[in-house]
């Protein structure tokens, strides 16, 4: 798990042929579209501006260092080149294998890759009509596909992923989504995945290779929250250890590219959930949604940028980094790396800020956006100006700042702690 909690930062990209739809990819059962109505996005995809050597560019500078690229959503469309279907982006006007140039761009900028496979299939002739499938209130439809074969579906689906584990090299991370048992109406999990045959299929083909939480068979070897900041360690059910987790966000709400979702989080915002994760113990995987000409849109640039800004100044404070035992003041996070601790302040403060635990600790301090020296004050309760700094607990640091907060979207005062 070394590189994965190291990295602290990757890149998720949802894209296929919703992207023409460009109002959300789940699109096809949101507005209970059949496969001729959603044939069109099909027929005219051709993502011209399609430039995966850019987009590796954008996301390392943005300071992400793994890529999770959906090889297929819950539509059933495949970006790579599968012998098991025609549904894929070599038959559409694009006529091209579209997952392999990007795993080689990544690979050759840095990352390592992950691939997303949807355990759904919309598109599929056995896959049987269940709570989300968009004609799950068409009756006669119903009826007509009343006898669909759940297990032929399962053998195309572990097809299809032993060609992406055999066609693409070392494949880092299989996040596969997601199983959903006990749900409802032909609600589906491990049995019909046939999830355990399916695992030990990907460890043989991949023995390095790290599977996430999603195929129903518990914990996984990291945990996946999604659009939810996590209260405090992920631990494993009834095990009592702390799983390595990964929280994944979008940039406006939706994973695929929707052209008319305005509700953008801001640099700052995204940054501290990031932080947040660090300190905790978790990573974020970040979402990209390019659109149908296969290009990142100007607000997500802009997003990326803005992180980028902010993480060539404070990498250090991510990267490498985990939780730290000490306690952070409120509206603070501690994020560490050996005897670097990293007082991450989101509040800005009036004056000083304590903290407890420090007070012998700590042999210099700065920011770390500039290296300037942050001043640690010894609190005499008897001197004049300090008598309204009484009540302090033992060993408490305190620190000087000045009245303004710097010019960063988050503060990061870098403690450098004794031996």
């Amino acid at each position: 798990m070394n590189w994965l909690t190291e990295a602290r930062f990757g890149l998720f990209v949802h894209w296929g042929i919703y992207a023409a739809a460009a109002r959300h990819e789940w699109v096809k059962s949101y507005e209970q579209l059949t496969d001729a109505d959603y044939q069109p996005y099909f027929d005219h995809f051709s993502p011209d501006l399609y430039d995966p050597v850019r987009w590796a560019d954008d996301a390392w500078n943005a300071g992400m260092r793994y890529l999770v690229i959906t090889t297929k959503h819950h539509d059933g469309f495949c970006l790579w080149d599968s012998k098991l279907t025609d549904y894929s982006a070599p038959n559409t006007p694009w006529g091209k294998d579209l997952l392999a140039p990007m795993v080689d761009a990544f690979r050759e900028r840095g990352f390592r890759i992950g691939l997303y496979h949807s355990l759904l299939d919309w598109h599929h002739p056995e896959f049987p009509v269940d709570l989300y499938h968009p004609q799950r209130k068409d009756v006669d439809f119903i009826d007509r596909t009343a006898d669909r074969d759940v297990s032929k579906y399962a053998d195309y689906l572990h097809g299809q992923v032993r060609e992406l584990l055999t066609g693409y090299g070392t494949i880092d991370v299989m996040w596969f989504d997601f199983s959903y048992a006990d749900r409802g109406f032909n609600a589906k999990g491990p049995d019909e995945w046939r999830s355990s045959e399916l695992l030990t299929m990907v460890r043989e083909l991949q023995p390095g290779i790290l599977v996430n939480n999603r195929l129903g068979l518990g914990s996984g070897d990291f945990t996946t929250p999604e659009q939810v900041q996590p209260p405090g360690n992920e631990v494993a059910a009834g095990e009592g250890t702390q799983v390595p987790w990964e929280a994944c966000h979008t940039l406006n709400g939706s994973w695929g590219y929707h052209r008319d979702n305005h509700d953008w989080k801001s640099p700052a915002l995204l940054i501290r959930m990031l932080v947040d994760a660090v300190s905790k113990g978790g990573n974020m995987l970040l979402n990209v949604g390019p659109n149908g000409r296969g290009a990142w849109e100007p607000r997500a640039l802009d997003v990326l940028s803005g992180i980028g800004s902010w993480m060539r100044l404070h990498e250090r404070s991510i990267r490498d980094c985990g939780p730290s035992t000490y306690v952070p003041p409120t509206d603070c996070r501690y994020t560490q790396n050996g005897r670097r601790l990293y007082l991450h302040v989101f509040a800005w403060p009036m004056g000083h800020l304590h903290l407890p635990g420090l007070g012998d600790r700590v042999e210099y301090a700065q920011f770390l956006h500039d290296a300037s020296e942050v001043k640690r004050v010894q609190v005499d309760p008897s001197a004049p100006g300090h008598t309204y700094l009484t009540g302090l607990p033992d060993n408490t640091l305190t620190l000087k700042l000045p009245n303004r907060a710097p010019d960063v979207d988050s503060c990061v005062i870098e403690l450098f702690l004794k031996d």
